[in-house]
This record gives structure tokens, C-alpha cells and sequence, in this order.
């Protein structure tokens, strides 16, 4: 008795069809191209999503100083005004930098373990379980820098020197600006006085700096460099 071929069950119901997708012998390049192309275009739309809240508030500060040196009767708390309003779009960029670096850590994973490699195979990959770990992040997506990091890494890329603008123009504008009173007294604000407003900018200078600069192991994938400018020459890395 004979079995029809057509009477045999199917061990390929479709679920499985990437199995061995990216093998040699399946010409992988194609499909690597597609998923790193989706990858950059995502990237590049997150980017983009952090610069404009850069933009806006580098505007936004930019807006409030303007008016709050535009007449000597108008307080010295708008500026306190920008500070807070600087933070309000430092959290939201940390936030948004955390997603981005999501598709970031793909990207640069598939640089140094594939294209690296496609360039110049003398160093191999550098990281030998990079399959593993790009599969189980495509299964279950998560964050991979925590949110301190994050915002300290836009501390120091963006918004420590606007922090400093703003502390300076408050300090300016106590002093030099408002020669009717002498700082702390200067900085009162209605009932507060001012070494409590004084004591309360210390503090919230002090912990954006520590966040910003203490030592840290980064978990940001290429991100951070020992320096901005390494050039062309690796052979002593």
C-alpha cells in the first residue's frame, strides 16, 4: 500500500518561514539590507525627534530671557521661569533619548558585527553572541540605558551649557541689573527669601552636575568616545 505525498503532514505551517534566512547558502544580503535600512529609518526619525526638542528649547529660553531683560521692572523669578521650563524638555528628551537609543544599539550592532566584519575580516566581530542578543531584542524590545544615563548624556551634549546661560543671567541680573537690593536679598521672591531661593538654585545646580559628570560605566553602545576626534589612524587602539 502506498502513501500519497500529498497525505503526509506538513512540517511547514508558515511559522517558522525565517528560519535560516540569513544563512550563507540563502544569500543574506538582501534581507540584511531591508532590516538595516528599516533600522536607520527609524533611527534617523527618533533623531530627529530630539533635535526639535532641543530647537524648541533653546527657542523657548532664547524667548524668556529676551523679555526678562527687556525692562528693569520685570523680575528676576522669569528666569527662574526658563530654568524650569529647560528642565521640563530635558526629562522629555531624556525620555525620548532612551527610545532612540533602542534603534541606535540595533544599528550599531549590525555595524560592528556585520559590515565591520564585510570590510575586514583580520578582527572578527565583537561581539560573538550578537545573534542571540539582536533575536532576543527584536522578540522583546527594551530599554538599554536607564533613564539617569540618558539624561545625562543630553546634559552633556545640549543642556549643561544652557543651564550655565541661564545661571549666569540670573546671577547678572540680581546684581548688575538690580542694584536696588544686594543678593541674597536681591533673590527674594514674595514671601521666600532669598537664601532659600539662592539654597534651592545651589541644589538643583549641584545635582544636574553630579548626574551630568560623576563617574559612571556607560551603557550607551558607541556612543560615548574618549574623544570626539579619533580620526583614521586605529592601529593604536
Amino acid at each position: 500500500m502506498t502513501t500519497n505525498e500529498s497525505d503526509e503532514p506538513s512540517n511547514n505551517s508558515g511559522t517558522e518561514i525565517g528560519a535560516g534566512l540569513f544563512e550563507e547558502n540563502m544569500g543574506p544580503s538582501s534581507a540584511l539590507a531591508h532590516m538595516y535600512r528599516g533600522e536607520i529609518h527609524r533611527m534617523k526619525f527618533w533623531r530627529e525627534r530630539l533635535d526639535r526638542t532641543s530647537n524648541w528649547a533653546i527657542t523657548l529660553m532664547a524667548a524668556i530671557l529676551t523679555w526678562a531683560f527687556s525692562s528693569r521692572n520685570n523680575p528676576h523669578y522669569i528666569v527662574l521661569l526658563a530654568i524650569i521650563t529647560v528642565s521640563i524638555f530635558l526629562l522629555i528628551e531624556a525620555r525620548r533619548y532612551r527610545a532612540y537609543d533602542i534603534w541606535r544599539s540595533r544599528v550599531r550592532m549590525l555595524q560592528q558585527n556585520v559590515f565591520a566584519l564585510a570590510l575586514d575580516d583580520s578582527k572578527g566581530v565583537v561581539d560573538e553572541d550578537w545573534r542571540q542578543k539582536l533575536s532576543e531584542d527584536y522578540r522583546k524590545p527594551k530599554m538599554k540605558v536607564s533613564l539617569e544615563e540618558a539624561l545625562a548624556h543630553r546634559l552633556r551634549r545640549v543642556y549643561a551649557p544652557l543651564f550655565c546661560i541661564l545661571l549666569l543671567a540670573w546671577v547678572f541680573q540680581l546684581t548688575a541689573y538690580t542694584p536696588s537690593a544686594k543678593w541674597p536679598q536681591s533673590a527674594a521672591i514674595e514671601m521666600i527669601p532669598g537664601t532659600v531661593v539662592t539654597g534651592l538654585v545651589v541644589a538643583f545646580y549641584a545635582g544636574i552636575f553630579v548626574i551630568a559628570y560623576r563617574p559612571r560605566t556607560w551603557h550607551i553602545n558607541g556612543e560615548i568616545l574618549p574623544s570626539d576626534v579619533t580620526g583614521w589612524d586605529y592601529s593604536r587602539d
